[in-house]
C-alpha cells in the first residue's frame, strides 16, 4: 500500500500523494462501508460465495485449458471449431484483427490473472512459454491502442506480479526481469508511432518495420479515437519506472496534454475521433463509451498511480462536464461537445457499462448504483448486454463479445458498499456464461443476442478481465495469496503496483492544466470521501436507489427520463417526439409551427424532432424486414450448445407467432427439392435439407411438405459462403399466394449448413430445433454433459466438434457498423467509429414481437402501436378534414426539408469552429 494508505477516513490527502481512492479496488475508505449494509440485507454465506469462486475457478480452468490445448501458440481460441485463430490463415475480420500480432496473445493476457487465481504453478509455466515462444518482431501491422493494453499492460502485469512472488521466496526464484525486458523491446518497437507533430501516435504501427517504410504498410492514417491517444499512461509511465527510460512517459504524456488541449472550451468535453496531425475534431459527438472512455479513466488512475496534481484536475474538469451534459440518470447519452444540450444520438454503446465503476473510484456512488441497475435490468432481459441498446431498452446492436465491463462495475460497486445484493448480479453473470456461452472448447462470444447464436470467438480481454473481476468480488482477503490494494488496474485489469509513484521520478511534472481554464476549487476533493456522507446512515440507501429503476426496462417506456420528468415538475409539457406525432393532430401541428421560432429550447426540441423524425422513417422501412430466426442442434454430443443463425422466409410457418418445431433433419433427394421426392419415407416427419437453386423456394418447401417434412433448412449452394461475411439472407416467395406452405422453412449459409451435413456424416441422428431464439438447454441434458472434472470436459464432444464445426454467427445488413464495437473496449477505428455515427438505432431492427411502448401523461405504460392505431381511426373518423393548413404536406416533402435543415445546422456548426 502506497504511504497514505493509513490514513483515516476524512483525512486530508497531500496534493502529491500517489492515489484518490485506493486504486481499482474502490478505496480503504469506501471498503470500511461494508458493514454499513449487513444491517437489512440478506448476506450470502462463506459456503456458497466459496461455491462461487470455485466455480470462476473451473469456468478459467475450461477456457484457458481450452486456449492452451487446441489454440497456443496462436493469438486466440476459436471455441466452436477448436482451433486457433492465426492472422492471415482465417477470413479478415476488419480492425478486429488488429489486435493480432502473432505473439500469443491471449497467454500474454492471462499472465496476472494466474496469480490472482491462485495458480502460482501454472503462471510460472506459462512465463517460461511467453520467453520461450514468443516474438514480438512480426511484419505485421498491429493497433497501437490494443497492443499497449493488452501485450504491453500484460507483460508489466505478469513481471510486477513476478517479482512480488519472488520476493515471498516460494515461486520464480529465477526470474530476472525477463517480462520487463521484452515489455521495454515492445515499448521501443511502438514509440515510432508518436512521430507526429501533434504528439498524438498513429492509430497502428509495423511490429517489424514501424511506420511509413513501404514495407510497413501502415503510416498514412490521419485520425484515431481519444481513448487510443489517451490510454498509454499508465503503461508507458509503469514502463519507465520499471526500467528509469524516461522517455515512454514523456511521450505518453505528451499525447495527454494535447488531447487536453484540444477539447472544447465551452463545454470541456473531448470528441470521439481527432485528427492527429492538425488537432482537429473528425468526430464532434461525446459520450463516456466507445472512442473515449478509457480517456478519463486514465486520467483519474494517472494521478492514483504517478500523485500528479494535474490528471485529477483535468479528471475533474471533464466529470463535471459528463454529468452536467451526458448524464441522463440512469441513462448516458452522446451530446455535440459544441452543443452539449444536444443529444447526439439515441442509443447507448455496452462499453459505458465501465462508467459506474469509474464514479465508484471518484467516490460519487448514487448515479453508479442508478446506471449499474439500468445495466443490470438489460441484461436480464436480454441474458447479456447487447453491444448497443436504445433509450427504451431495445437491440440496437445485438452482438455481445463476452465483455468485462459490467463485471468491473459490480465488483467496484460491491467493494465500496459492501452490499450483497451485487454478490447475486455476479451469481447471475455466472450463470448467464455457462447456460449460454459455455461449448465444449471453451466459451463463444454471442451474435445475437435476440436468438442466441455464438460467434467463432473468445477473445483475450475474457481471461484477462472477467475471471479475474468475478474471483475478486466472491473472493476473501484470505483467499488471495498477496494484497490486491497494493495495486492499480488497468483498462485491461492488468496490475501495477503503487510503489510505482516513488520510484525513478524524472519526469518534470508541471501543472498545465491551470494554463487552460480556471478551475472551480469546490470541484475538487483532496480528501478521502467520509462514509457517512456517502451513506448516511441507511442500510438500505443502495436498494432505495436502485427501487425505481427495477421495471424500467421491462416497461420499456421511452425518452430521456430525467429531462421529461422536470418538465412535468415544472408545470411544462414534454417536448414532442417523432414516435409520438400525428399529421391528424392539430395540437401536434401547432407545435411543429413553433420549433425554431420561439425559443432556442424550441429550436432545440425542433432539431431532435427532425432527427427523430428522419430515423423513424428508416425504422419503418427496415421493418418490412424479418428478424433471424435461430436453428440450435439439440442432440449428442451438442445438448443445444451449438446455435446457427438462420435466415427467415416470407412464407410458412411464422416461427415468431408459433411454437418452435422441433424433429431429426434428413437429406431430400433430389437434393435441390425441385421436384417430386423420390425419399418421401426419409423425410416423413423429419426436417428435410435441401439445396438453394434451380428453383423457387417456394417450390421447394411445397415438395418437401408434399413428402410429409415438419420444416425445411435451405442450404446456400455458394461453397464457403457464411454469415460471417454476408447479410443476413431473406427467401421469398415465387410471386403467387403461398397461404398453403405451412412448414416453416430457414435459410443456411454454406459454412452453417456444413455443420450440419458433418455432424450427420458423424452420429446418424442429428436433431435440430427451428425458432426465432435459441431455448434454454434441457437440464438433464446439462446433467448428463456435465464434466467431472477439466479433463472431461475437453474429451469426445470437444474432439468431435473440433473436425466438423465451422463458425457460426450473424452477420446483419450493418455488420461493418457492429465490427467498430467487437474488440476490446476501446478500440474503434476512425472510419468504423465514423460509419458507426452514421447508423440510425432502427438500421439494426429489433424483434418485432416486442411491444413499442411509450409514456402517457400519468407516467403510464402503453403500447404505442394499439395507441397510434385506436386514435388514428378515432381522429379520422370524428374529423376528417383536420389538416395543417386544410393540406397535408406529404411526409417525403417534409424530411426533405429537415434534411436541408440538419445539413444547415451542421454548416453553422462548421463555421463556429
Amino acid at each position: 500500500m502506497s504511504e497514505a494508505g493509513g490514513r483515516g477516513c476524512g483525512s486530508p490527502v497531500p496534493q502529491r500523494a500517489p492515489w484518490s481512492l485506493v486504486a481499482a479496488t474502490a478505496a480503504i475508505c469506501l471498503v470500511s462501508a461494508t458493514s454499513v449494509w449487513t444491517v437489512g440485507a440478506e448476506p450470502m454465506s462463506r459456503e456458497e460465495k466459496q461455491k462461487l469462486g470455485n466455480q470462476v475457478l473451473e469456468m478459467f480452468d475450461h477456457a484457458y485449458g481450452n486456449y492452451m490445448e487446441h489454440a497456443y501458440p496462436a493469438d486466440e481460441l476459436m471455441p466452436l471449431t477448436c482451433r486457433g485463430r492465426v492472422r492471415g490463415q482465417e477470413p479478415s475480420r476488419g480492425d478486429v484483427d488488429d489486435a493480432l500480432g502473432k505473439f500469443s496473445l491471449t497467454l500474454i493476457d492471462s499472465l496476472d490473472t494466474l496469480v490472482v487465481l491462485n495458480k502460482t504453478k501454472e503462471f510460472e509455466d506459462a512465463v517460461r512459454k511467453v520467453l520461450r515462444d514468443v516474438n514480438l518482431d512480426n511484419d505485421v501491422v498491429v493497433s497501437v491502442f490494443e497492443t499497449n493494453i493488452r501485450v504491453l499492460g500484460g507483460l508489466l502485469g505478469g513481471h510486477s506480479l513476478a517479482i512480488m512472488l519472488k520476493e515471498k521466496g516460494e515461486h520464480m526464484q529465477w526470474y530476472n526481469d525477463e517480462l520487463l525486458q521484452m515489455a521495454k523491446q515492445l515499448g521501443y518497437k511502438l514509440l515510432p508511432a508518436f512521430n507526429t507533430t501533434s504528439g498524438l501516435p498513429y492509430p497502428r504501427i509495423n511490429l517489424k518495420f514501424g511506420i511509413r517504410k513501404p514495407e510497413a504498410r501502415t503510416g498514412t492514417e490521419t485520425d484515431t479515437c481519444t481513448a487510443c491517444a489517451g490510454t498509454l499512461i499508465l503503461e508507458f509511465a509503469a514502463l519507465s519506472r520499471f526500467t528509469g527510460a524516461t522517455i515512454f512517459e514523456e511521450y505518453a504524456r505528451k499525447a495527454l496534454d494535447f488531447l487536453w488541449e484540444k477539447r472544447q472550451r465551452s463545454s470541456n468535453l473531448v470528441g470521439v475521433t481527432i485528427n492527429i496531425h492538425t488537432g482537429d475534431w473528425v468526430r464532434k459527438d461525446s459520450g463516456v463509451g466507445a472512442g473515449i472512455d478509457s480517456y478519463y479513466e486514465y486520467l483519474l488512475k494517472a494521478y492514483v498511480l504517478l500523485g500528479d496534481d494535474s490528471f485529477l484536475e483535468r479528471f475533474n474538469t471533464h466529470y463535471d462536464a459528463i454529468m452536467r451534459y451526458i448524464s441522463q440518470p440512469p441513462l448516458l447519452l452522446d451530446v455535440h461537445i459544441h452543443k452539449p444540450m444536444l443529444n447526439a444520438r439515441t442509443w447507448m454503446d455496452a462499453l459505458l457499462a465501465f462508467f459506474p465503476g469509474l464514479q465508484v473510484l471518484k467516490g460519487d456512488i448514487r448515479p453508479a448504483i442508478e446506471t449499474h441497475e439500468m445495466l443490470y435490468q438489460v441484461i436480464k432481459k436480454h441474458n447479456f448486454l447487447p453491444e448497443a441498446f436504445t433509450t427504451d431498452f431495445r437491440v440496437h446492436w445485438a452482438q455481445h463479445p463476452l465483455r468485462p465491463e459490467f463485471a468491473e462495475s459490480t465488483y467496484f460497486l460491491y467493494k465500496a458498499t459492501g452490499d450483497p445484493y451485487y454478490l447475486e448480479v455476479g451469481k447471475t453473470l455466472i450463470e448467464n456464461l455457462n447456460k449460454y456461452a459455455r461449448v465444449p472448447c471453451g466459451f463463444a462470444a454471442m451474435k445475437d443476442v435476440r436468438t442466441g447464436s455464438h460467434e467463432d470467438r473468445m477473445d483475450s480481454f475474457f481471461l484477462a478481465e472477467m475471471f479475474k473481476y468475478l474471483y475478486l468480488l466472491f473472493a476473501d482477503k484470505e483467499d488471495i495469496i498477496f494484497d490486491i490494494e497494493d495495486y492499480i488496474f488497468t483498462t485491461e485489469a492488468h496490475l501495477l503496483p503503487l510503489w510505482l509513484s516513488t520510484t525513478n521520478q524524472s519526469i518534470s511534472k508541471k501543472n498545465t492544466t491551470s494554463e487552460y481554464t480556471e478551475l472551480d476549487d469546490s470541484n475538487f476533493d483532496w480528501t478521502c470521501p467520509n462514509t457517512q456522507i456517502l451513506f448516511p446512515n441507511d442500510p438500505l440507501y443502495a436498494q432505495s436507489i436502485r427501487e425505481p429503476l427495477k421495471n424500467v426496462v421491462d416497461k420499456s417506456c421511452p425518452r430521456g427520463i430525467i429531462r421529461v420528468e422536470e418538465s412535468f415538475r415544472s408545470g411544462a409539457k414534454p417536448p414532442l417526439r417523432a414516435r409520438d406525432f400525428m399529421a391528424t393532430n392539430p395540437e401536434h401541428l401547432e407545435i411543429l409551427k413553433k420549433m425554431g421560432a420561439a425559443s432556442s429550447i424550441d429550436a432545440e426540441d425542433g432539431l431532435r424532432f427532425m432527427q427523430e423524425m428522419i430515423e423513424l422513417s428508416s425504422q419503418q422501412q427496415k421493418e418490412q424486414q424479418l428478424p433471424p430466426r435461430a436453428v440450435q442442434i439439440v442432440s449428442h454430443p451438442f445438448f443445444g450448445r451449438v446455435v446457427l443463425t438462420a435466415g427467415p422466409a416470407q412464407f410458412g410457418l411464422d416461427l415468431s407467432k408459433h411454437k418452435e418445431t422441433r424433429g431429426f433433419v434428413a437429406s431430400s433427394k433430389p437434393y435441390n427439392g425441385c421436384s417430386e421426392l423420390t425419399n418421401p419415407e426419409a423425410v416423413m416427419g423429419k426436417i428435410a435439407l435441401i439445396q438453394r437453386g434451380q428453383c423457387m423456394f417456394a417450390e421447394k418447401a411445397r415438395n418437401i411438405q408434399n413428402a410429409g417434412a415438419i420444416g425445411g433448412i435451405v442450404i446456400d449452394d455458394n461453397e464457403g459462403s457464411s454469415s460471417d461475411t454476408a447479410p443476413l439472407f431473406q427467401m421469398a416467395g415465387d410471386g403467387k399466394d403461398t397461404d398453403d406452405i405451412k412448414i416453416p422453412m430457414l435459410f443456411l449459409f454454406s459454412k452453417e449448413g456444413s455443420i450440419i451435413l458433418d455432424a450427420i456424416r458423424e452420429y446418424e441422428e442429428v436433431e435440430v430445433l427451428l425458432s426465432d431464439k435459441a431455448k434454454d438447454r434441457d437440464p438433464e441434458m446439462e446433467n448428463e454433459e456435465q464434466p467431472s472434472s477439466e479433463n472431461d470436459s475437453q474429451n469426445q464432444s470437444a474432439e468431435q466438434i473440433s473436425s466438423s464445426s465451422q463458425e457460426v454467427d450473424l452477420v446483419d445488413q450493418e455488420s461493418s457498423e457492429e465490427n467498430s464495437l467487437n474488440s476490446h473496449p476501446e478500440s474503434l477505428s476512425p472510419a468504423d467509429m465514423d460509419n458507426a455515427a452514421s447508423i440510425s438505432p432502427s438500421e439494426q431492427t429489433s424483434n418485432p414481437t416486442e411491444n413499442h411502448e411509450t409514456t402517457n401523461l400519468n407516467g403510464e405504460c402503453t403500447d404505442l402501436d394499439n395507441q397510434l392505431q385506436e386514435q388514428s381511426e378515432t381522429e379520422e373518423d370524428s374529423n376528417p378534414n383536420v389538416s395543417w393548413g386544410k393540406k397535408v404536406q406529404p411526409i417525403d416533402s417534409i424530411l426533405a426539408d429537415w434534411n436541408e435543415d440538419i445539413e444547415a445546422f451542421e454548416m453553422m456548426e462548421k463555421d463556429e469552429l
